[in-house]
């Protein structure tokens, strides 16, 4: 077997997103951090993030964190656990201050402050009127908070590994013990010995064929921790963007809705109205994705086809905010300002000026309200009884602490990113503190090279791409923004036979160095287990709730199904399937009008 190299810190996060970074900052300033990234940090998927980071600052209206707190938690259609959801509430307000501090340059209201503008299902809860609440830098928000953690990791002197990509997280017992890489210039396996781990690798949406998420995002962490014993908790929610870019799936931020774009189906009627009367285009994204799709379903798409149109043009928004009572009027030169991306993007790939025409949009698989369970502080649980796997954390997608529950509020990834990670981040610091370095197993990193090398040497006839177009479009088909049993089990059957399939797959490439075919090969193996786990959970979940629809039980049922999933992958590698309750507070469930 080849040489493995060691390397040995107190704490090794994996994965240089936001919640990545945040950990790595606060981590670093009393333990020796290493991040992991399979991508050069400052192309992690939290640069995708456009509309903003919500908080409740009150900038220009009355805003409280407890009306941030009951939208969060009505938006998540009661599935949030409310302690959780308090703890990212309150604390946006500050971790979006200290974000300015470090640097990050926030767009201003005339009166200097931090400017903020509307998202869906944002509310003044007095009036259930939407409420300003999206802390934004311009249309790039993500972008920017990227740029300025990366930036102050690099000051604070944290050690980066870019391009090692995690394969393999060495667990013994009940503790942690560090991570396998690969050196993906090289194609030498490397272990990183560590007292904690933290896992913030991102979402799956490329379970779906139509997927705002970029390529990278193969749910690496989540598989890793299932095939390490950890459960994953309330996968059957996946929430489906209402506005991506026609057939690309590339997000057209909310953000264009909270300036004051509207939705128009093939008639050219504003449709919102007939499913939100009240916040009409800026409901919840699950109301929204399911809006349209019932509108293309009743034969109101535009020109025939599965798309409507989303317009920001001048004149259009205009006409509909003078409707709306609102005396503020937008022109091309606001938009310009306000959304610069969008326009790009729509241009370059649509041939599209959003000044002038309306954008063709449809919903697009954007994030996992599920994935690896945590408490506030970002440890991993392994069970119902919220037992904690030592010096094991995760924060962002992958996690699931649950503020999301069954369907996230716009804006509410961002804020979920620096408060948990940032959180975790300290807990880690005290941790290590606290803890001795155990001694690693014996050829720890024997398993996954063995896997590795089956691959890369397999003589079967199964192309690792056939098998994932197949995999997602099972997954469009039939675990969608709709979902019946017989859809669900099909796709299960169609699922089990890839997985059979997968064992006599053929790479190309067979050498070490930059070899993406036998990466791709491995992601693919992650995706065809986080997708047979959604749809398991979501076969067992018999009821419609947030991001979870079915059509053959359509109406959320809070007597048997108040409560979180946890899937378990078991040694003889079946799903088994339990539960745990949602931990309430203030707000107890009722009807979710919008």
């Amino acid at each position: 077997m080849a040489t493995v190299k060691t390397h040995t810190f107190d704490a090794v996060i994996v994965g240089a997103g936001g919640a990545g970074l945040m950990a790595a900052l606060y981590a670093s300033r009393s333990a020796n951090v290493a991040v992991l990234s399979k991508l050069y940090p400052t192309r992690s998927h939290t640069g995708a993030a456009q509309g903003g980071v919500g908080a409740a600052l009150g900038n220009m209206e009355e805003d409280k964190w407890e009306w941030h707190a009951y939208d969060t938690v009505k938006g998540s259609d009661y599935l949030a656990d409310q302690d959780a959801v308090d703890v990212l509430c309150q604390e946006a307000i500050d971790v979006v201050i200290e974000l300015e501090h470090m640097g990050l340059p926030f767009d201003r209201f005339p009166n200097g402050r931090i400017s903020q503008r509307r998202f869906g299902g944002h509310t003044n809860n007095d009036t259930q009127k939407p409420v300003m609440r999206a802390c934004h830098a311009a249309d790039r928000t993500g972008h920017m908070i990227l740029q300025t953690l990366y930036q102050q990791c690099i000051k604070h002197n944290v050690n980066f590994y870019d391009e090692f990509h995690v394969v393999d997280l060495i667990r013994v017992g009940d503790s942690v013990r560090g991570v396998v890489a690969v050196e993906i210039a090289t194609g030498d396996f490397h272990i990183f010995h560590s007292k904690a781990v933290m896992f913030a690798t991102g979402g799956w949406g490329r379970c779906w064929e139509v997927t705002s998420n970029a390529h990278s995002l193969t749910g690496d962490g989540a598989a890793i921790c299932l095939r390490r014993g950890i459960p994953l908790q309330d996968m059957e929610f996946f929430q489906f963007h209402p506005t991506g870019i026609f057939k690309l799936g590339i997000l057209i931020t909310e953000g264009v809705r909270g300036e004051g774009g509207v939705l128009l189906n093939g008639k050219g009627e504003r449709f919102m109205t007939k499913y939100a009367p009240t916040i009409k285009d800026l409901a919840s994204r699950d109301v929204v994705s399911r809006a349209i799709y019932l509108e293309i379903q009743a034969g109101n798409g535009v020109n025939g086809k599965n798309y409507v149109h989303l317009d920001i043009t001048p004149e259009t928004v205009n006409r509909y905010l003078a409707e709306d009572g609102e005396t503020r009027r937008i022109d091309r030169e606001y938009i310009e300002a306000k959304l610069p991306d969008i326009a790009d993007f729509t241009r370059t790939y649509l041939g599209v000026d959003p000044v002038k025409e309306p954008m063709p949009i449809q919903p697009t698989a954007h994030y996992a309200m599920g994935g690896i369970p945590t408490d506030v502080d970002g440890r991993v649980l392994l069970n119902a009884d919220k037992e904690v796997l030592q010096g094991m954390y995760a924060a962002g997608e992958c996690a699931c602490v649950s503020v999301h529950g069954a369907n996230r509020l716009g804006t509410n990834s961002l804020t979920d990113l620096v408060v948990f990670g940032r959180r975790a981040g300290q807990h880690m610091a005290k941790l290590v503190q606290t803890i001795d370095l155990e001694p690693l197993p014996a050829n720890a990193a024997a398993e996954v090279i063995a896997a590795f090398e089956r691959i890369r040497h397999n003589t079967g006839a199964v192309k690792p791409y056939e098998l994932r177009q197949q995999m997602q479009q099972a997954m469009t088909t039939g675990v969608s923004v709709f979902r019946t049993e017989q859809t669900i089990s099909k796709t299960l059957d169609t699922l089990n036979q890839l997985r059979a399939a997968y064992q006599n797959i053929q790479i190309q490439d067979k050498g070490k160095v930059f070899n993406s075919d036998l990466l791709e090969a491995w992601e693919l193996g992650c995706l065809l287990e986080l997708a047979e786990v959604t749809a398991v959970s979501a076969l067992a979940r018999q009821e419609s709730r947030g991001g979870h629809a079915r059509d053959d039980f359509p109406n959320r049922d809070d007597q048997n199904w108040l409560t979180h999933t946890l899937c378990h992958k078991d040694a003889d590698g079946q799903y088994r399937l339990t539960y745990k309750p949602v931990t309430l507070g203030r707000y107890q469930p009722k009807a979710r009008v919008y």
